[in-house]
């Protein structure tokens, strides 16, 4: 790879004089300029990121820690994470985490050895766990995408989960339900706790009682609502009861598992039962039917979160924010009137 010092000995000038050429540094005479560019274009020279870098004391790249999912909500907040990143002109190291603490450890590790200038979080199955390195790193900027408390104090992007639980009880009790059931994610997590209480308050709000038996939790994935359905089948066998005529699924995710368990038990969505998902990811408007959902601002959340770690960079010593998205409803063919 061309140096500054090959471009110099190639147009017979200093090593000082290329620099002053390549970085607009000096004013130098048009017939030294055209030698010097003439002979970086011969070398193919292309300028050192890395020591730029070092010399200016920032990479122009950002670090992004993520826990992949089958979930392709993850994918959509990185398109648009990343294309906030091309706008902006920065580059993006992305790292998985798969919900190890330590291994979220040494991906840190390493995108400080690439000298990042900040990092974003979106680990929300790390979730209550204190994360030592970052004491260690104090001054380094960061974003938390998605996550609940933590004792690490940054800046931070959150959904309204508990207005989107609320939003969608209401939606089913406004179509005239009122034997309401709930998948709920892992309650450790405070999204799907929140999206609970959301819940639970629509039903309180509306003099409407929680039966217990329709209540089953699940892990946010497909499996997830899947296994969820028989939980919910055989609760309702052992009680001799009858199934809920609707559910708030707290996901897309496990509502789609849950839809095909539910068909491969002969019922029908949603005259047989109702189903209202939370996320609003891509693949929900072509399932049949398509599910009737809660939106999140995915792109936005991208968007969102790199602006803020971009403007922690700028204003170091400005106050910790949390920013707050708010959910949507996205009316479907999921949800059955009942008149």
């Amino acid at each position: 790879m061309a140096t500054m010092k090959d471009i110099a000995r190639l147009a017979q000038v200093s090593t000082s004089t290329v620099s002053h050429v390549l970085n607009k540094t000096r004013f130098v005479s048009d017939d030294i300029e055209k030698r010097v560019k003439q002979a970086a274009k011969e070398l193919n020279y292309a300028p050192s990121a890395l020591a730029r870098s070092l010399k200016m004391k920032c990479t122009k790249t950002l670090g992004m820690l993520v826990t992949t999912s089958t979930n392709p909500f993850f994918g959509e907040v990185l398109k648009g994470v990343e294309r906030r990143c091309y706008e902006k002109g920065y580059n993006l190291i992305l790292c998985n985490t798969e919900g190890d603490s330590e291994r979220m450890k040494a991906s840190i590790e390493t995108l400080l050895q690439k000298r990042v200038d900040g990092l974003l979080l979106m680990c929300s199955t790390l979730e209550g766990e204190k994360i030592e390195i970052f004491e260690r790193y104090p001054e380094l900027p960061v974003v938390v995408m998605d996550w609940g408390p933590m004792e690490y104090a940054s800046d931070k992007i959150q959904d309204n989960s508990f207005k989107g639980g609320y939003l969608a009880t209401q939606y089913l009790i406004d179509n005239g339900h009122r034997n309401i059931g709930c998948i709920t994610g892992p309650l450790h997590r405070s999204q799907a706790s929140l999206r609970f209480e959301g819940f639970k308050q629509a039903l309180l709000d509306n003099n409407l009682s929680l039966n217990e038996n329709w209540i089953t939790q699940g892990n946010f994935e497909c499996d997830g609502g899947f296994h969820a359905y028989q939980t919910l089948k055989q609760n309702t066998l052992k009680q001799h009861t009858k199934l809920p005529t609707a559910l708030f699924v707290c996901n897309d995710m496990m509502a789609m598992g849950l839809i095909n368990a539910a068909i491969q038990d002969g019922l029908t969505i949603p005259n047989d039962l109702s189903i209202i998902g939370y996320d609003d990811i891509h693949l929900t408007k072509y399932i049949t039917p398509s599910l009737t959902t809660i939106h999140q601002p995915k792109h936005q959340l991208g968007k969102v979160a790199v602006d803020t770690l971009l403007n922690r960079l700028r204003q170091p010593d400005s106050p910790q924010q949390i920013i707050q998205l708010e959910p949507t409803l996205v009316e479907r063919q999921s949800v059955y009137k009942i008149h």
